[in-house]
């Protein structure tokens, strides 16, 4: 962000004049304002002080209003908080550099501010009604911005027709995300926005749309309606799937093969009924020697058939565990057993877990595989920590696995209840190194809970209404 305020050739100046000045000298960040202020002629230090002495970062929220040939945006600023909107009188403020771009050039920015004040009104000429207007091209500002609902629709067609630049539609969704996770738009309007990446070929903004989905998908676990949000997941990635295919083209990247095995999983564990058929039959052919599959391949169609298997399919994997010569295939094999769908199975894959046949650094993988595989794994996974407390504390305590083993093991909760519990167990069972951790576990889960009380309602009659003709996949 500070880079692109001063400009390459400014900041290179202001570097190399703080470089050679203080060489053989001790020296402290004011020192490179300084030197970056000389070089640029801006406040530099005036603009990080509100960067560096001040916690969080801040929310830019903008409307607009056509007048005549010209777009007048009204922008205001205030603190972001992950768990709603700040309250009260002591709300900082920043020195935000906010650049602006039109759909005539998404790239470049048609308009540099230096927001300095609460609230700021700017007028883009020569802006017509029917283009589109954004902030911050290239996510190079360290903020979130939040769109009115007439500007957020109006930016549609710029994921549609993949005019906006990448990093602006990743951007665009996670910023939005991140609001309705912080109770400060709905999640109906993400779904929308989500529905528009109808021909995104981007793997890593598919990649944190998946992520983004994941998150949903496990919140709607714990109501009634899961499976209308598993239909939701198909029809968004049932296009790119059909792009893609199976195999590989002439004149692919790596990338391309990373977002096939993305997409192929992510069908396959929404219950797309052609992607299990075929994962199901390629499957069959690995497994008999016939055609082994790919790398890239094997993660999605072995957490696919996993997904919708029985005890013969988990004994299968477990089999090719077993015959594994590669780490990395074992790995790959640990990570998905857990997707397995029935009670009694998933209590087999969690024994497995502190078998011989798992390294104890691994035990880690399959734990959390299970507990983010279901909500009934969920529940398993927990009571098996509990249960198994004292054996994993002992090969854990003191590194950051005993950490990650909490955190996968409770995130994925979403009640008051299960907080209360979690925290008296480990006011229990103390874990010294990992209190950090089980504070954060505990604040998301009640984050979770207050935002599945909060959007529930909206979110089952988006879906209803949206699945209500018919399924198009």
């Amino acid at each position: 962000m500070l880079h692109d305020y001063i400009g390459d050739e400014d900041f290179r100046k202001g570097m190399n004049q703080y470089l050679t000045k203080f060489q053989e000298k001790n020296a402290s960040t004011e020192d490179l304002w300084e030197s970056l202020e000389q070089a640029s002629g801006k406040p530099i230090a005036a603009v990080m002080s509100t960067w560096t002495k001040q916690m969080g970062f801040p929310l830019i929220y903008v409307d607009s209003e056509q007048n005549e040939d010209s777009r007048v945006l009204k922008l205001s600023q205030k603190k972001f908080c992950a768990s709603g909107p700040h309250l009260g009188e002591d709300c900082p403020q920043w020195m935000v550099p906010i650049n602006i771009c039109t759909c005539e050039a998404p790239s470049s920015s048609k308009l540099k501010i230096l927001m300095d004040k609460p609230e700021t009104t700017v007028v883009l000429e020569g802006v017509r009604a029917d283009q589109w207007v954004k902030i911050n091209p290239g996510t190079v500002g360290f903020y979130r911005t939040q769109y009115s609902p007439t500007m957020l629709e109006s930016l549609l067609p710029g994921i549609r027709d993949l005019s906006l630049q990448p990093v602006d539609r990743l951007g665009l969704q996670n910023d939005l995300f991140s609001l309705a996770r912080a109770g400060m738009t709905s999640i109906v309007e993400v779904l929308k926005v989500m529905e528009a990446f109808v021909n995104e070929p981007n793997y890593t903004v598919w990649n944190d749309l998946s992520s983004n989905l994941g998150v949903l998908s496990t919140l709607l676990s714990h109501t009634d309606f899961h499976e209308e949000i598993q239909s939701f997941i198909r029809d968004i990635f049932f296009p790119i799937g059909e792009r893609l295919g199976w195999d590989p083209k002439p004149g692919e990247g790596h990338l391309d093969a990373l977002l096939r095995g993305l997409v192929l999983g992510k069908l396959g564990k929404a219950g797309h009924k052609p992607t299990l058929e075929e994962a199901r039959r390629r499957f069959k052919d690995h497994v008999d020697g016939k055609n082994t599959l790919n790398a890239d391949l094997r993660s999605p169609v072995y957490v696919t058939v996993l997904k919708h298997g029985d005890s013969s399919t988990l004994d299968t994997m477990l089999k090719l565990h077993k015959q594994a010569d590669m780490q990395e295939e074992k790995n790959r094999i640990e990570r998905v057993l857990g997707a397995i769908p029935s009670q009694e199975l998933i209590q087999k894959v969690l024994t497995f877990s502190l078998s011989d046949d798992v390294r104890p650094q691994d035990t880690v993988s399959v734990i959390g595989g299970v507990a983010g595989g279901s909500k009934t794994g969920r529940k398993s996974a927990w009571e098996f920590v509990k249960e198994n407390w004292e054996e994993l504390f002992n090969r854990y305590q003191g590194g950051f696995l005993i950490s990650r083993l909490i955190k996968v093991s409770v995130e994925g909760f979403a009640s008051e209840k299960m907080a209360t519990e979690i925290k008296a167990f480990f006011d229990a069972h103390p874990a010294p190194s990992a209190e950090r951790t089980v504070q954060q576990c505990c604040e998301n889960i009640l984050l979770n809970s207050a935002w599945l009380k909060r959007d529930a309602d909206a979110i089952n009659q988006y879906l209803l209404l949206r699945n209500a003709p018919s399924s198009t996949v």
